[in-house]
């Protein structure tokens, strides 16, 4: 693989984001009504962040050569489909239920809320892309079950990897940047793997690095639209590239964290921490003297849970 096509598909990642966004500002579909939040200072922010990201990201992992055609397929559909569910919930939902708790009993009740059925979806989109990925790291074994069994478990792990990537990445979205500076820590350790974690883990970044003015000078915002596109896709890259040990090893990190979080308020460790809270303030504007809650997202909201997988 030449040493130039990770920068080349940074690039045209972060380009393509860029366009996406100057023409999704442009047009406001839907009206700009639609997509506008009010922060905490009192001040507009937009949600189009999520799609420009979600598009360009998608668009260059399709179209830039340095991966295999099942690699940028399954790129590409992780991040279009984890991005819809969410931009739905973005522009759809409620705060009426909270966490998978909430939105699963809502549904044995027989109610279907938008995070139902971004849960459906995200799920379904992390079990798409593994079947596009299916067969790498499988063929360990010599005889007998052990590649059928060898391809279920890889089933299992890489569904879980970017089903749980794109959630995660979602419970940091709380703060100007913050979900950003996170994927790009999460890029650089992928990166730092080989070259083909990089390849396929410089699409998302690219993307993310591109639109982090704006989000940092909050003008706008992830949403669940742009942050579980950029959680799927960097799970799709950890699920193509990485050796089984190492995905199960992060798989059980991404689970950690997300169980840690229906307990634990990611905000308040942060703040208590010198060394995160100094990298969380990175870039961004001194605090408004009467900010939101420690849970609230970038438009003021409460999250839909308290700190954790309640994203959903």
């Amino acid at each position: 693989m030449s040493g130039a096509r990770p920068v080349v598909r940074l690039l045209a990642a972060g380009a393509a984001a860029r366009l996406g966004y100057a023409a999704l500002t442009r047009a406001k579909p839907g009206g700009a009504g639609t997509w506008t939040r009010t922060n905490h200072r009192g001040e507009p922010v937009t949600l189009l962040e999520g799609p420009a990201v979600t598009l360009g990201a998608a668009a260059a992992a399709a179209a830039v050569p340095g991966l295999g055609a099942r690699q940028r397929a399954a790129l590409a559909l992780a991040g279009l489909a984890a991005g819809a569910v969410g931009c739905y919930d973005d522009l759809a939902g409620s705060q009426d239920r909270h966490g998978f708790r909430g939105h699963l009993g809502a549904l044995a009740r027989g109610e279907i809320t938008t995070g139902t059925i971004k849960i459906a979806g995200i799920g379904a989109a992390g079990l798409a892309a593994s079947a596009l990925l299916a067969g790498r790291g499988a063929r360990t074994g010599r005889a007998g079950l052990a590649v059928p069994l060898g391809l279920a478990a890889d089933a299992v792990i890489n569904t879980g990897l970017i089903a749980g990537g794109a959630n995660l990445l979602n419970l940091f979205d709380l703060r100007p940047g913050r979900a950003i500076k996170v994927s790009l820590l999460a890029g650089a350790a992928l990166a730092a793997s080989g070259p083909a974690a990089a390849a396929a883990a410089v699409t998302p970044v690219g993307a993310a690095i591109a639109l982090l003015p704006e989000d940092l000078g909050e003008q706008a915002m992830l949403g669940d639209c742009g942050a579980n596109a950029l959680g799927a896709m960097l799970g799709v890259a950890a699920a193509a590239a990485l050796p089984r040990p190492a995905r199960i090893t992060v798989l059980a990190v991404v689970a950690g964290l997300t169980a840690a979080s229906e307990k634990v308020s990611f905000t308040k460790v942060i703040e208590r921490t010198p060394a995160l809270r100094w990298l969380d303030m990175l870039g961004r504007r001194p605090p408004a003297a009467a900010g939101p809650p420690p849970d609230a997202d970038q438009g003021g909201r409460q999250p839909r849970a308290t700190a954790g997988a309640a994203q959903l």
